[in-house]
């Protein structure tokens, strides 16, 4: 039990928020008041790790800056892959484009889905929020459920909304590892690489499998997260000259 005593009071924390963000929203949406306060909860977490987020679009941009020298790396270590990924870590190092440094977003959107899963899934912190709706369809409520037509109808457009937003993250990410030379930090030449390039793509799709199985609040959360990274792609990693100091 201790051992989920910081959860719980993170769970606590959320359904205040959560709750108090649906009051003051309730005169403008109605019965759809919670539902829009997990929307606006999801934003002010996005907001929160901003900063992240800014930094790792500049690491990307230094990245890019930096592929006619990573080609080049890769030409001259082809038959030796573990030089090459060696020289390409030193290459970033030195130019402050840490590979690693893009996964810290996304991270730490996690312990936030957690949370709003366990608020939903077992009303611990806030058991009054799991008879909240939206459409008719109860937040806490999971596809596995029942198949009722508002369920389906609610269910199938978040769902409908992932695969768009997965099919437009994965084509943004061929673009990226062609841009430069690189998925997620390590060459797109040698052992494993191809295997890795054609898995990479894909991972944006597993929010449709989540929201498969999580409560409708949590899958409103990975609507809204989605949406946002979609946002913040086509306006923040638009593609613009850049040096690799990132000015």
């Amino acid at each position: 039990m201790l051992a989920f005593a910081p959860l719980h009071a993170a769970a606590t924390v959320a359904a205040s928020v959560v709750t108090w963000l649906a009051g003051t929203l309730e005169p403008l949406t109605g019965g759809a008041a919670t539902a829009a306060a997990i929307v606006l909860f999801t934003i002010g977490v996005r907001l929160l790790i901003s900063p992240l987020t800014l930094a790792q679009v500049r690491g990307e941009r230094r990245r890019a800056a930096l592929a006619p020298e990573v080609r080049d790396l890769q030409r001259r270590y082809a038959d030796d892959p573990a030089k090459l990924q060696s020289e390409l870590f030193g290459l970033y190092r030195r130019a402050g484009a840490s590979p690693v440094a893009g996964c810290l977003p996304a991270l730490l959107q996690a312990p936030f889905f957690l949370v709003m899963y366990r608020l939903f899934a077992t009303g611990d912190g806030g058991a009054g929020l799991l008879d909240e709706r939206l459409a008719g369809v109860p937040l806490g409520w999971h596809l596995g459920d029942g198949l009722t037509g508002p369920v389906v109808a609610v269910f199938g457009v978040l769902l409908v909304a992932l695969l768009v937003l997965a099919w437009y993250s994965s084509r943004r990410a061929r673009r990226a590892a062609a841009a430069t030379g690189t998925v997620a930090g390590t060459p797109t030449e040698g052992p494993g690489a191809a295997t890795l390039g054609r898995l990479l793509p894909l991972l944006p799709y597993t929010t449709v499998l989540v929201a498969l199985v999580v409560p409708l609040a949590a899958a409103l959360y990975l609507v809204t997260t989605t949406g946002w990274t979609a946002l913040e792609q086509a306006t923040l990693r638009r593609p613009q000259p850049v040096d690799i100091d990132g000015r």
